[in-house]
């Protein structure tokens, strides 16, 4: 009978089932995985990951883990590979294999072939017994004892113990090639990860609404230019240097405290220091400054120079958070 309670209890023990296959995995680090890495990082090639089946899907997020990271990768299908496709193995390319038997008739066709053209072979299977096992230059071993599937047939410990032996090989070449996150950035130029690691204050800025107000402008003026410019607050500046900001919230608790505003002027109610930013920052970096300090809008300096707020919304706008 199918309710709740059964399916928390599958979903649970699947996940308890997959988590132990993984940590299982730590026990098979060995010498073959260190000549793996050192074989892949001294490549004058790239690194082509092939497979079969279900492998060969873990094999096409593999090879775009490592293109993300910095090392060029392809994806090379088992099948097609016996039929044409071989020719993108180029001498100098480093080659992973994977299957979990290590037994499929077409990888046992394959890999007499890769040997021949002379690439480096790594395996990554579970069964380092197997024709792959064996004939492999290194063997990576993902054995689990059982899969996640309630008729241990589906592909689910397994596929998942190549996919973490993959993402631990890419992770040791960042280490290796003191990959930073300016190098990410390189290869992640669209979408929120993009724009996040590249997008500058400046390109976000709008120059031609930037409040302003002088220091002895009437109260009124200051409500005024924070209304225009519809950014909840405005530079008061002097001599061309921000001497400090007013925002709604400013105005409200002066309204709160003050009977007569009449004699008020900007430089009374404004507040000094205001955090500021360069237009040449990260957008991410302005993020972390407003939600540090809890507010909605930073003043942007350059050389001294105000160049304009920017406002929280600007950067939600862009789809950073």
């Amino acid at each position: 009978m199918i309710n709740k309670e059964n399916i928390l209890a599958s979903a649970k023990s699947t996940i308890l089932s997959e988590s132990e296959a993984v940590a299982k995995l730590v026990e098979f680090i060995d010498d073959n995985f260190v000549k793996t890495v050192e074989t892949i990082y001294n490549s004058n090639g790239r690194l082509v990951v092939t497979g079969i089946g279900k492998s060969a899907i873990i094999a096409q997020k593999i090879v775009a883990t490592f293109n993300s990271t910095g090392t060029p990768s392809l994806f090379l299908h088992a099948s097609e590979a016996i039929h044409g496709d071989l020719g993108m193995v180029q001498p100098g390319d480093a080659v992973i294999c994977i299957s979990k038997s290590g037994n499929s008739p077409e990888i046992k066709v394959l890999v007499p072939l890769l040997k021949r053209f002379g690439n480096k072979l790594i395996a990554i299977t579970g069964n380092t017994t197997s024709f792959l096992g064996k004939e492999a230059d290194y063997t990576l071993n993902t054995y689990v004892e059982t899969e996640a599937c309630p008729n241990n047939l589906a592909p689910t410990n397994s596929t998942t113990a190549q996919l973490v032996i993959g993402d631990a090989i890419a992770v040791c070449l960042m280490q290796m090639r003191n990959f930073t996150a300016e190098d990410f950035a390189k290869y992640h130029p669209g979408g929120a990860l993009g724009k996040k690691l590249l997008l500058r204050v400046g390109e976000v800025l709008d120059a031609t609404h930037k409040p302003v107000v002088e220091p002895n402008s009437s109260v009124k003026t200051v409500i005024i230019e924070i209304s225009e410019k519809r950014l909840g607050v405005t530079a008061v500046v002097k001599e061309d240097k921000i001497i400090g900001i007013i925002t709604d919230g400013d105005i409200r608790r002066m309204l709160n405290k003050t009977e007569n505003i009449s004699g008020l002027t900007a430089e009374d109610i404004m507040t000094k220091n205001p955090k500021t930013i360069k237009s040449t920052d990260l957008v991410s970096d302005a993020l972390n400054i407003l939600e540090d300090f809890s507010i909605t809008q930073l003043v942007v300096v350059d050389n001294g120079e105000y160049k304009g707020v920017i406002h929280l919304h600007d950067i939600l706008k862009e789809g950073i958070v």
